[in-house]
This record gives C-alpha cells, structure tokens and sequence, in this order.
C-alpha cells in the first residue's frame, strides 16, 4: 500500500525504559476514543504470536548471549510480522497506530548502544517494514540515572526487570544520545519531550503535537481542559515509573 493512499496515521513512542512512555501511550489512546476516533495500540515486540516468543528471547533470560546483530535480526524479524498483520491494517481501516517502539529502538539500542552500522540497521529496517515510516515520534527523553532508578524502584512492586535494565550505565547513556541524535537528524518527524515533567503535562504536550497529524477534522481541534474528558491520571502514575 502505498504511503499516500492510507487513511490512517500512524504515531510511535520511543525513549529509554522507565520514561513514562507506555503511560501515555494509554492516555492517548483514551483521549482519541473519546473523540470517536478509532484507534490500534501496539508494542514492539510482543503485538503478534511471533512477537510474544521474540520478546522473551530478548527481554525475559538473561541465560542467552545475544550479540546485538542477533538482537536487530530477532526484532527486525517480529517487525516484518508486525507491520504485516497489525500496522498497515489498521491504517487501511482508518486507524490511529500507536505503537509503543519501532525503528527507532532498534537504531538507538542496537546501533548506538550496541555499536552496530546505523546504514545496515536503516537497510534492515526498510526491508522489514517495506518502507512505512511513522507520521509522528513522541521522544520522552530522560536521563538514565533517573530512567533506571525507575525501573529498579518497580521491581520491588513486582516490576520487570529485564536485560537492557541491566546493562551498564554507559550503555544507557549511548542509547540515549542516540535516540537525541535521530530526532535532531528528522525534526519535522519527532517531539522531544521531557521525561521529568508531570504526567499530565508531558500528555497536553503530546496532544498539542498529535491534532496536526490526524488531519481532517480533528486537526487544530483544540479545547479547554473543562471541555476536554476527564482522565484519571492518578492512575497511570505507577505505570509512569516503570514503563
């Protein structure tokens, strides 16, 4: 299909473990449903059969070496699967695609941090997604020292902890210098936001930057927060921790 021709628009989010990505994933998704406005979410991996196996080699055992060109082959592999089953139907069916992760994790994590070519990564990717490219990445950036701690607060409210989490800190730093680099290389592509912020406000940021993408509409469709439905942000508030 043709990238002129979809009907729906298609948003990831992206950011180091513990940013508060997954939190505003939902938030979104409430926000647009209650505009009556379809809506698919996703993650990566895990959204199809082939990508919950290719999860748990990545995330769930430790007892696996994965070299990081192991790692960009098993995640291009559920990609390729992903956009097939899941993304590009959606987008014909008119849906809003928020996919927690895609390309961009990949180049951050395997390529800046894991040291692989980012034009062999690029070239991979291309071929897994047959050249779909995202209207919008929201970057919820954060310091790692903060993102870690994070994510080892959750473990003890039975978080999970996986093998990223427990990589060296030089390597979260990588990994986030190289997500800063990506949205500095196609800003008209990316929102950088910062993770520190409040929940609610790091959502109004979001949705200022999501109205010019849905088109139609709903694009500039602005309204005052009494108009606006209400969300019980409190209770996402542990999911900002550790997502």
């Amino acid at each position: 299909m043709a990238l002129q021709a979809r009907r729906g628009r298609f948003i990831t989010f992206e950011g180091p473990e513990g940013c508060g990505k997954s939190t505003q994933v939902r938030l979104l998704r409430g926000r647009l449903e209650a505009l009556g406005r379809p809506v698919t979410q996703t993650r990566e991996p895990g959204a199809t059969a082939l990508g919950v196996a290719v999860r748990q080699l990545l995330l769930g055992t430790d007892q696996l070496q994965l070299v990081p060109e192991t790692e960009a082959f098993l995640l291009s592999a559920d990609r390729a699967q992903h956009v097939a089953e899941v993304i590009r139907p959606a987008l014909a069916a008119g849906h809003v695609v928020l996919s927690d992760r895609h390309v961009d994790s990949m180049l951050a994590y395997q390529g800046y941090g894991g040291g692989m070519d980012l034009t062999s990564l690029t070239h991979l990717a291309s071929i897994a997604t047959g050249g779909l490219a995202p209207d919008l990445t929201v970057l919820i950036d954060l310091d790692p020292t903060i993102s870690l701690a994070r994510r080892h607060a959750s473990s003890s409210a039975g978080g999970e902890i996986n093998r990223f989490d427990r990589r060296a800190l030089a390597f979260h730093h990588r990994v986030r210098e190289g997500f800063l680099m990506l949205a500095a290389g196609e800003p008209d592509r990316f929102i950088v936001i910062d993770g520190a912020l409040g929940v609610e406000e790091v959502a109004e940021t979001i949705w200022s930057a999501v109205q010019p993408t849905l088109g139609g509409q709903y694009a500039g469709r602005t309204r005052t927060a009494a108009q606006l439905p209400l969300f019980d942000v409190t209770q996402f508030e542990l999911c900002a921790i550790v997502s």
